[in-house]
C-alpha cells in the first residue's frame, strides 16, 4: 500500500459497473472508503403485513435542504430488499454511542430483530427507534441502481433529534466524537 494515487486506466463505459473488468482491487478500495468516518443508523420499514424491518446501515446521507431530501443505499442481495423497495415509508434512525449492541443486532439476519426494542410506529408505520439521536420518517420517493447497490431517496415529511453523542463507524469500528473541548480536557 502507497500514498499514491489509485488510478485506473480508462474505462470503456459499457463494462464500468461490472466487477469482473475493474482494474480496482475490491477489498483494498473498501478499505480506502473505510477511512471516512460516517454515522450508524437503523434503516427501518413495515412490511405488506405490517411487520417491522429493520437494518442497520452508514451510507446513509443528505441530499437536499429545500426540498428536505435524504439517501441511503442498500446491497441488492439484502433479503430486506423487496420490503424496502414495496414500502411507501421509510424511517431512519440515528444511532447514539451507548447504541453499538443495538447496531450489531440489526446488521445480522434475523426474524426477531425488534424483540425488546423499544419502537413506535412512525409515518407508513415505519418504526422509530426510542432513544436514538434523530430519526427521519421518509417517504419513499425514487430509488436508483447503481453497482451492487439500491440508491432510496427519501422525502423527509418528520423529524427529531436530540443532543446526545452520536455512534461512529470507522476502518472497520465502531467510536466517538470527540470534541476539540474534550480533546484539551484529556491532554
Amino acid at each position: 500500500m502507497t500514498d499514491l494515487p489509485k488510478q485506473p486506466p480508462a474505462a470503456d463505459p459499457a463494462n464500468e459497473l461490472a466487477s469482473d473488468s475493474s482494474p480496482i482491487d475490491p477489498r483494498d478500495f473498501r478499505n480506502a472508503l473505510g477511512t471516512y468516518a460516517t454515522g450508524v443508523t437503523i434503516i427501518t420499514a413495515a412490511g405488506p403485513d405490517a411487520k417491522p424491518y429493520g437494518l442497520t446501515c452508514n451510507s446513509f446521507a443528505s441530499v437536499s435542504l429545500n426540498p428536505p431530501l435524504v439517501l441511503w443505499s442498500l446491497v441488492v442481495y439484502s433479503s430486506s430488499l423487496t420490503v424496502f423497495q414495496n414500502a411507501s415509508h421509510f424511517a431512519v434512525n440515528v444511532l447514539g454511542a451507548s447504541q453499538q449492541a443495538l447496531a450489531n443486532k440489526f446488521a445480522k439476519s434475523s426474524d426477531d430483530k425488534f424483540t425488546a426494542v423499544d419502537w413506535s410506529p412512525g409515518l407508513g408505520n415505519a418504526p422509530v427507534l426510542a432513544e436514538s439521536v434523530a430519526n427521519f420518517q421518509c417517504r419513499s420517493v425514487n430509488r436508483y441502481y447503481g453497482g451492487d447497490h439500491v440508491i432510496f431517496l427519501g422525502a423527509v415529511e418528520a423529524y427529531s433529534y436530540n443532543r446526545n453523542e452520536p455512534l461512529l463507524f470507522a476502518r472497520g469500528s465502531y467510536g466517538r466524537f470527540l470534541a476539540e473541548d474534550d480533546r484539551q480536557k484529556s491532554s
